[in-house]
């Protein structure tokens, strides 16, 4: 049997239960026991941030395997005022269909569609093992810092219009848009199946080295 054809569409007000458990189950025991990206994709479409138009699911057969979720962020200039720049998470994909290509293909698809909107650049906190295969380079590259003012190699950076990070140096600000109350967060994961939470797993282990990877700027 042929493999089915893979769509990406924009989420519809229809899929968003269904990216929520797809969320769950991507990240499920993956940074820390349990997980709350779930929680995080419920409360993003609700913040100001937000960028709907770039929020795009990937589809087999009328089942969901992947999406992907954008808002709005800045660069705090050192030489002065905000620099708009985006930033994306969670990106999802089922566990089955885990290096396949789906979430690459979210990536470059929703780019090349901020590119075309004119936004200037994305920055991502992720692995650097992961990201720099899509074309992100290390922020510091262009002089950009967390927003603590440290260079971290889990912070990236791709330029969406050319030269568009030069002399963008400063500290990269998600903003609130990420912040997860970890209660809140419980009482929504409770809504879903029990599963098991685990610990010292080898996708925790990685994580936890790359909280490790920064040193002051």
């Amino acid at each position: 049997m042929d493999n089915p054809v893979l769509t990406l569409r924009p989420e519809s007000p229809a899929d968003y239960r269904a990216v929520e458990a797809l969320t769950r189950e991507a990240f499920w025991n993956h940074h820390v026991p349990g997980c709350d990206e779930h929680y995080l994709a419920h409360t993003l479409r609700q913040h100001e941030a937000f960028v709907p138009e770039l929020c795009f699911v990937a589809e087999e057969a009328g089942t969901l395997v992947g999406s992907v979720m954008y808002a709005k962020a800045h660069i705090a200039l050192d030489a002065g005022g905000r620099m708009p720049v985006l930033t994306f998470g969670p990106l999802s994909v089922l566990p089955a269909r885990q290096r396949q290509g789906i979430g690459k293909r979210l990536v470059q698809h929703t780019r090349t569609l901020a590119a075309a909107m004119g936004y200037a650049a994305i920055l991502i906190y992720g692995d650097p093992a992961i990201y720099r295969r899509m074309g992100f380079v290390p922020a510091e590259r262009y002089g950009i810092a967390t927003a603590d003012n440290l260079y971290h190699d889990a912070l990236q950076a791709f330029a969406l219009q050319a030269g568009a990070l030069d002399g963008a140096a400063g500290r990269f600000v998600e903003g609130d848009a990420y912040a997860v109350d970890a209660e809140a967060a419980a009482a929504f994961d409770s809504q879903f199946p029990i599963r098991e939470k685990r610990e010292g797993l080898p996708s925790q282990l990685r994580f936890l080295e790359t909280l490790r990877m920064h040193r002051p700027r």
